[in-house]
């Protein structure tokens, strides 16, 4: 058997060994751990893995340069991020830079280590609240029949709308779009419930996976 080879990224002594003993028990996994340091990036190197596990409140490094790097290096590995409850901002940032999952720290144990079987198979694993929605079903059907271009004019959204939802992909924040746009924050939000009803979308995650579904690779 072929085994999943795993790299946890964890600051937090008892975590990280828990959690590697834990994957080590899997009869499809291989997993080796590493503190948030330059240590991580050399054992990246020794074992190439398929999956790297990593703490986003990482303490000695910016977990986001850490996926950064790690996709540089290796763009076959699937990164998947272990937090609380992630920010949307976080999400939206973390997405762009590459990861594929995001575990939450209170998962259960079959919903961890689906998580990482997922991945390796090219799925992705949003936060349970952000997967809730009609997005798979709008990507997969809309999306290969035409351009995002194409469905925003489907939809009907206003050219307002329009400049909300692209800033929104580039992950600027509700304040950076009202000074952007030259309007009240009141407004900008009014726009996003707009846009989310016409697209049956629940979050800004799901708006700038929707926009950039249609960037060249």
């Amino acid at each position: 058997m072929t085994k999943i080879k795993v790299l946890l990224i964890e600051d937090n002594r008892l975590l990280r060994d828990g959690t590697t003993a834990m994957l080590n028990e899997q009869e499809d996994i291989r997993a080796v751990s590493s503190a948030g340091n330059r240590s991580a990036l050399e054992k990246a190197k020794e074992l190439v893995p398929d999956v790297v596990l990593l703490d986003l409140g990482l303490k000695s490094q910016n977990s986001l340069k850490v996926v950064e790097s790690i996709k540089m290096r290796y763009p076959r590995t699937e990164v998947v991020v272990m937090d609380l409850i992630p920010a949307h901002s976080d999400v939206v940032a973390f997405v762009k830079a590459g990861v594929s999952g995001f575990v939450p720290k209170d998962t259960t144990l079959d919903g961890f280590l689906n998580t990482i079987r997922s991945v390796v198979k090219g799925v992705k694993i949003l936060p349970p609240t952000m997967a809730d929605s009609m997005f798979t079903e709008i990507v997969n059907s809309a999306i290969q029949g035409g351009t995002v271009d194409q469905v925003i004019k489907a939809v009907k959204l206003t050219k307002r709308e329009q400049d909300v939802m692209h800033l929104l992909s580039e992950g600027k924040s509700i304040t950076e779009i009202s000074r952007k746009l030259k309007i009240t924050t009141f407004t900008v939000k009014n726009y996003i419930r707009n846009i989310l009803d016409k697209l049956a979308l629940h979050t800004r995650l799901e708006l700038a996976a929707f926009t950039q579904s249609d960037s060249p690779a």
